[in-house]
């Protein structure tokens, strides 16, 4: 038989959580960053949105 390895990590709270309703279920994502990472979730964020809005077309 295979021997699974359990990975011991400290357990920590995520950096951001987003729930997301489809139908009758709720999507659950959690996110984490990088522990030296200075970038905050609003930053992310920010450049998300500024890349979609560089990728739609104006409908006139």
């Amino acid at each position: 038989m295979t021997e699974n390895k359990h990975v011991d990590r400290t357990t920590r709270r995520p950096d951001c959580v987003t729930e997301i309703r489809m139908g009758n279920s709720i999507l659950v994502v959690s996110g984490f960053f990088k522990q030296n990472a200075t970038d905050t979730a609003a930053d992310k964020m920010a450049r998300v949105l500024e890349a979609e809005t560089a990728t739609q077309k104006p409908s006139f």
